[in-house]
């Protein structure tokens, strides 16, 4: 079966987490967000990109996959992280990650050449100084993954010495 990718406003990209979503609620806020639809214009599912979560990351230079949902169809979560890979580096981004489950087993992002680079200790981010975050997500450690862009050092442009 043959996929197309094609851009995605926030809505239709949420539209997509709250209908296939397994463990996350649709997001508030994105960079950019796009979907893998067939010949027919059927939607299977939706990659959605925005700021990394974590404020030790550097929000202007690293892009993070915040969400990933499809209904199955083979290929589409490999060919959705290429697909959100591909645009962050075109956009002039250092990186991008993602974090996936403990249990997962990442083979889609391999398949896509992201890297495994960590686990993470998960936890709750709820603390005294920060109430009434949310609770409705996976607390569990996770594993983060990246794509790391070649640097984007543009050398400056000889002048041709005038004989």
């Amino acid at each position: 079966m043959r996929l197309y990718l094609r851009p995605l406003t926030l809505a239709q990209a949420n539209a997509e987490v709250a209908r296939h979503h397994r463990h996350h609620k649709p997001v508030v806020g994105h960079r950019f967000s796009i979907g893998v639809e067939t010949a027919d214009g059927v939607l299977h599912g939706a990659v959605i990109v925005g700021r990394p979560v974590s404020r030790g990351c550097d929000q202007d230079r690293v892009a993070e996959v915040t969400r990933l949902v499809t209904d199955g169809t083979p290929n589409a979560c490999s060919s959705l992280y290429s697909a959100a890979a591909r645009a962050a580096e075109a956009m002039g981004y250092d990186k991008i990650q993602t974090y996936i489950l403990q249990d997962e087993t990442g083979t889609s992002l391999r398949a896509a050449n992201w890297t495994y680079e960590v686990n993470t200790r998960g936890g709750n981010w709820n603390c005294d100084a920060r109430p009434g975050r949310r609770t409705d997500q996976p607390m569990q450690p996770k594993q983060r993954w990246a794509r790391v862009f070649k640097s984007r050092i543009v050398e400056p442009q000889l002048q041709k010495a005038e004989s």
